[in-house]
């Protein structure tokens, strides 16, 4: 028996408006499940205090700071290496053995577990080369970690500017490196973006290669030296140890807070970058 056209699309739209509602209905549950318990957490004094006893009293200041010490590390080391990765396999070389191994080197690094992670860097920053538990054996480590997604998310932007914008580039007298930084890269800016964000979402909520590599110092840090504790890393030991659930949860809703306030904002910034480009 053969089934209407129209019966059939409208069972698939059915399907997938389903499979969409499930999703965002899981997202939005988790989120207001943290936010309840932990938005009553939150205040001043919370978010400009220290931790105390362990984490039992005070607040999430230092954690904070460390958050941010490691993730702008990671992104300062990952994004320029990325990004020139991915222009160098899009723009100056052919298809060949070698970009096949880069490419395939880049998936393989983003299947890698992060305990994994953790203990590389555990054994090359902190031991080896003697930088410690600091922040930046932790945002080397993640570094290497976001590396594979700004690199795969760059390349398949800069593969999506339509081949003309190259063509005219060129025929106009313009340099190869002209044609990619004035015309190349503004076009593939927002998928770029995209993959820097992806980024910097896996770095704040990364837990295992940061315990191993930055450490879990409650102290605010004072240089590239000092250990830290992320805010992941501190509702992490808060929940396992059972020593403040409260304070747990406080995290928790800075911790997603942090990262809707990072992806509205560049989302913002991007699409008013669109719109002046075209």
């Amino acid at each position: 028996m053969r089934v209407p056209p129209r019966l059939e699309q409208r069972f698939v739209k059915v399907v997938l408006w389903s499979m969409t509602a499930i999703t965002v209905f899981v997202l939005l549950f988790i989120v207001a499940y943290i936010l309840r318990r932990g938005l009553p957490v939150l205040s001043l004094s919370f978010l400009t205090e220290n931790p105390h006893e362990m984490g039992r009293t005070g607040g999430i200041f230092s954690t904070i700071v460390g958050t941010l010490a490691l993730t702008a590390m990671a992104l300062a080391v990952a994004t320029p290496l990325g990004v020139g990765t991915a222009i160098f396999l899009n723009e100056y070389t052919w298809e060949s053995r070698v970009t096949r191994i880069i490419r395939f080197g880049a998936d393989c690094l983003a299947g890698i577990p992060s305990i994994i992670f953790g203990l590389f860097g555990f054994i090359l920053f902190v031991i080896k080369m003697g930088f410690g538990w600091s922040i930046l054996s932790g945002g080397l480590t993640l570094a290497f970690m976001i590396l594979p997604t700004i690199i795969r998310t760059s390349e398949e932007a800069l593969r999506s500017v339509p081949r003309s914008y190259r063509e005219v580039s060129l025929s106009l007298g313009s340099t190869k490196w002209q044609m990619v930084t004035r015309v190349i890269l503004p076009s593939a800016l927002p998928g770029i973006v995209t993959g820097v964000i992806l980024s910097v979402g896996r770095s704040i909520g990364e837990t295992a290669a940061v315990i191993f590599t930055a450490g879990s110092a409650l102290r605010l840090p004072t240089s590239l030296f000092s250990s830290s504790r992320t805010m992941s890393v501190h509702f992490y030991i808060l929940a396992r140890e059972g020593i403040s659930m409260p304070n747990a949860y406080g995290t928790a809703a800075v911790l997603v807070l942090s990262i809707l306030l990072v992806n509205i904002v560049t989302y913002r910034l991007m699409h008013r970058f669109i719109r002046k480009y075209s």
